[in-house]
């Protein structure tokens, strides 16, 4: 029995002989190409029309197909999600798509690791530790605070907002600023990672560009508190989002497969930023998008006379405050380009991108 993969979007058919696709926001045309091989069938997508002239963009991976067996009263696809151990795409039993209620009644497999994935809640859990009963990991500080159910709660309360002290411009105008860098991801699936309690992550989903949209963070309460502020959006109840826990460090992406990744506020709490940002690289698509905001370094502390005190003082704090040109840097080293960036005091929005 063959199984089609429908890669999910907000999206109207037309015609009645081969599939096509339209995103009823941008505009963008989509054709599937066919592939039959074992008992699955395949389908990626690639966007013909775009508002940007010069980008072509992939919505969709490709994926490896699975010869899996087929329960014929199941409707059973290859994920866009992947083991967060060996990175080989989920197999998926339930409906299809990136729909929180669609995620919820699905039950998801490694083939090659033999290990299954479920829905907890609210989120699926897709870090290497889940289902283990002894053995568990010390974690730094910072990423233990915001796992912390009263830090979760007053983020959006209070906590986010103070940053405007730094520089931060307002999650609007933020969100305003990442959007002209990530135009060229329209119509693409787009991870918001360390998305706390979804500030931003609930604005792509509503703004229609997307073909899907993961909220990912490692912490639980965040997740749970970013479901709470979903539920009281019904404009939110159809779209194609998802939450998803998970290692930054070790995200259940296959390579290649992500159009571009948003990280607000959250590279100065990563354990590795050099790691995520690695792991980061991993995923995108050629062409893919990476957007971050984070605190900067400025004045006498980004001169490199300074640079020994600087590591101390990370070896004895919880963040890690890099500098402008430690930023670009990190990019670079981890296989991005074209980075650019917009600066307001300690206030930073970077960009880079994969290689075409």
């Amino acid at each position: 029995m063959d199984v089609l993969r429908q890669f999910p979007r907000p999206a109207t058919h037309t015609g009645s002989g081969m599939l096509a696709n339209t995103c009823q926001r941008s505009g963008f045309q989509f054709s599937p190409r066919k592939f039959n091989i074992g008992i699955i069938r395949k389908s990626s997508f690639e966007a013909v029309k775009s508002r940007n002239p010069f980008a072509r963009i992939g919505a969709a991976a490709t994926v490896e197909v699975l010869d899996v067996k087929v329960d014929s009263n199941v409707e059973t696809t290859v994920d866009v999600l992947s083991c967060p151990i060996c990175y080989k795409p989920l197999i998926r039993k339930g409906p299809s798509g990136l729909n929180m209620s669609f995620v919820s009644r699905s039950g998801f497999q490694c083939e090659n690791c033999k290990k299954a994935y479920s829905t907890r809640d609210v989120y699926i859990d897709l870090t290497v530790t889940v289902g283990s009963s002894e053995y568990d990991e010390y974690r730094p500080p910072a990423t233990e605070l915001f796992r912390n159910p009263l830090v979760s709660f007053i983020y959006e309360r209070g906590w986010r907002q103070s940053f405007a002290i730094r520089g931060f411009p307002g999650p609007d105008e933020e969100f305003k600023m990442a959007q002209n860098y990530l135009e060229p991801a329209a119509g693409g699936l787009l991870i918001d990672a360390s998305c706390g309690s979804g500030l931003f992550s609930r604005r792509f989903a509503k703004c229609g560009l997307y073909s899907g949209v993961v909220a990912l963070d490692f912490s639980e309460n965040m997740l749970h508190q970013c479901y709470e502020f979903i539920k009281q959006d019904k404009a939110l109840s159809t779209v194609n989002l998802a939450l998803v826990r998970a290692d930054i460090s070790r995200l259940p992406f296959t390579a290649g497969s992500v159009d571009a990744v948003h990280a607000g506020a959250a590279l100065h709490c990563w354990p590795s930023p050099s790691s995520a940002v690695a792991e980061i690289s991993r995923v995108l698509r050629p062409g893919g998008v990476f957007v971050a905001t984070t605190f900067v370094l400025s004045g006498i502390l980004d001169s490199d006379i300074m640079k020994p005190l600087r590591q101390a003082m990370q070896a004895t704090t919880t963040t890690s405050y890099l500098t402008e040109r430690e930023l670009k840097d990190l990019c670079k080293t981890c296989g991005l380009v074209d980075y650019s960036c917009i600066r307001r005091r300690a206030f930073v929005m970077i960009s880079a991108r994969k290689p075409e």
